[in-house]
């Protein structure tokens, strides 16, 4: 079994499809990756994937094997990380990852808790989609992450903010006259999901809408903020998204609240337990000034 053959592996599960897998992530014909994925299941010694004319789905089997592959993964990118740092260390790097949008507010309070190391290391700077946040810091791209508490990751995760849910939908939208909006309001207008991609989000909405009773079928499914609210305005559909979502709304979307207990969902700093970086140990035992003055 090689490096590939897990890669490959990863791929496909993450995207169910094995010629989407095959163009847009590891760009290698469909049928050679046909043969590399029936290659590891013979070594494996069982199939990882159920197969039809709508995709690939994981077999039991696969569901087992993904975690241990992704955590393979990691771990060799991480060691491949850390031997590059190494071999550079005439000034320390530390690198901040934000989910998307979330570094206006967020930055600023982590240079702060940084301010004594500055002239020490050199900070970057990316934001990204939670999930591949987390990612990057299970391999050793990212020293600490304002991003989603992911499932399926070897991370520490501490809660710096929880966020409530609103509303997004067309600024003319009838339902803007309403200074919240109940749940029952949401049934019968086109609905847009948080994807599986954007797993902990989905959760939570998932989660409020059966407690609250309300049966939707999602028109659509949006991995970002951003491709939620294009949708938004163009389907003149409904989504439910995080209320930092206020600050970027353009001039074709507003937010209203929603009414009683709206459902949170948590902002938090995540870290691979396996990172020895002395700046990392230092900010996380500043961590609580993140907090001081965090926006409710």
């Amino acid at each position: 079994m090689e490096l590939r053959h897990l890669r490959y592996f990863v791929a496909v599960a993450e995207t169910g499809s094995l010629s989407v897998a095959a163009e847009r992530r590891l760009h290698t014909s469909q049928p050679s990756l046909s043969r590399q994925i029936r290659d590891l299941e013979d070594e494996v010694g069982a199939e990882l994937f159920n197969r039809s004319a709508r995709g690939v789905e994981l077999t039991p089997a696969g569901k087992a094997f993904l975690d241990h592959a992704r955590l393979a993964l990691s771990q060799v990118d991480a060691a491949i990380e850390a031997a590059r740092r190494a071999s550079q260390p005439t000034k320390q790097v530390f690198a901040l990852g934000f989910l998307t949008g979330q570094e206006m507010t967020w930055l600023p309070r982590a240079m702060q808790v940084l301010r004594d190391e500055l002239p020490n290391i050199d900070v970057t700077v990316s934001s990204h989609y939670s999930p591949d946040l987390a990612d990057a810091l299970a391999r050793g791209k990212l020293d600490l992450a304002f991003l989603r508490a992911e499932p399926g990751f070897d991370l520490d995760y501490r809660v710096v903010s929880g966020e409530k849910l609103v509303v997004l939908m067309p600024s003319d939208h009838p339902l803007t006259e309403r200074a919240t909006i109940r749940p029952e309001d949401l049934v019968g207008q086109p609905f847009i999901m948080a994807s599986n991609k954007a797993r902990v989000l989905h959760d939570v909405i998932e989660r409020y809408l059966q407690q609250s009773g309300i049966d939707i079928t999602p028109e659509h499914g949006v991995d970002n903020l951003a491709m939620a609210m294009s949708l938004v305005a163009s389907t003149r559909g409904l989504a439910l998204m995080p209320e930092y979502a206020e600050n970027l709304l353009p001039w074709s979307v507003v937010s209203r609240p929603l009414e009683g207990d709206a459902p949170t969902i948590d902002l938090v700093i995540g870290y691979s337990r396996s990172n020895t970086s002395s700046v990392l140990k230092m900010f996380l035992s500043r961590a609580d000034e993140l907090t001081m003055h965090a926006p409710t």
